[in-house]
């Protein structure tokens, strides 16, 4: 059965170990946690892999780890000691990045190979809770550095046949990234970039809604909720790879006063 395409907001840093203090609260990541936890069960059938995007792997063209037991990544800072020792002992999907690769170049798009890639927090944090006995192989693709919307919508247009060969495909970001504000306590600015955001991939028609989603930088507030967009830009490979399908919002919380969401196609 033909697997959806889903992007998902991952939180922050090994954010559902932890408790934080105002304005996220101790429980402040439970919801976020409950809809990850949750995610598998949604699903027509169980993958047989899944192909993840990182908001936290960038490369000079898309790359797709090989690895077929890739190692950690605490590509995080100044956390507790105990968050260094999250294990996500998943299986890497070497056949899987190849046929992205496959696909890719069928479409014209360079790509790259690295079979050393481990997985990092944009893969394990949110994987450890989808997948906590970690049984589904995951293969990586980054982004590229450009962070060119239109690219990476049509790297994701170039993969959406994997959705019909039993493959997820996951990209792992967040709808708000602005580290700087996230703390402040104000709503405004993310729930106007929030709104515009789910009108946008709920766009009926597929060439009009990657026309807006290209354009995201006129939405309101779109720099204040991404000063740098490469949380944002998994969402345009997940769009790329809906095809016809359409989109909705299935996730919507307020954490730390900032709206947060994610969405699905198919």
């Amino acid at each position: 059965m033909k697997q959806p395409a889903i992007f998902i907001s991952h939180g922050g840093g090994p954010c559902f170990w932890m408790e934080f203090g105002p304005p996220f609260g101790p429980h402040g990541f439970d919801k976020l946690r409950a809809y990850l936890a949750g995610l598998l069960a949604t699903l027509p059938e169980r993958p047989k892999a899944i192909l993840l995007i990182s908001a936290h792997w960038e490369e000079a063209t898309p790359t797709v780890g090989t690895a077929a037991n890739p190692g950690m990544i605490y590509d995080y800072y100044g956390f507790p000691p105990e968050t260094y020792q999250l294990s996500y002992p998943a299986p890497g999907a070497p056949q899987v990045a190849q046929r992205v690769r496959a696909l890719l170049g069928a479409a014209g798009i360079e790509s790259a190979a690295d079979p050393e890639r481990g997985y990092d927090h944009g893969v394990f944090v949110p994987m450890l809770i989808v997948d906590p006995e970690a049984g589904i192989p995951v293969a990586t693709l980054s982004l590229r550095h450009d962070l060119s919307p239109e690219a990476h919508l049509a790297m994701g247009a170039a993969l959406e046949p994997l959705r019909d060969e039993g493959v997820l495909i996951l990209g792992s970001g967040n709808s708000f990234h602005n580290l700087r504000t996230f703390f402040d306590g104000q709503t405004g600015a993310s729930k106007a970039f929030d709104d515009w955001l789910t009108e946008a991939v709920e766009t009926p028609d597929p060439a009009a809604r990657s026309e807006k989603l290209a354009a995201w930088e006129k939405a309101p507030a779109a720099r204040l909720s991404h000063p740098r967009e490469e949380h944002l830009l998994p969402l345009m490979v997940v769009a790329g790879a809906a095809g016809a399908d359409a989109g909705r919002r299935v996730y919507r919380d307020s954490i730390g006063a900032k709206a947060i969401s994610g969405y699905a196609f198919g």
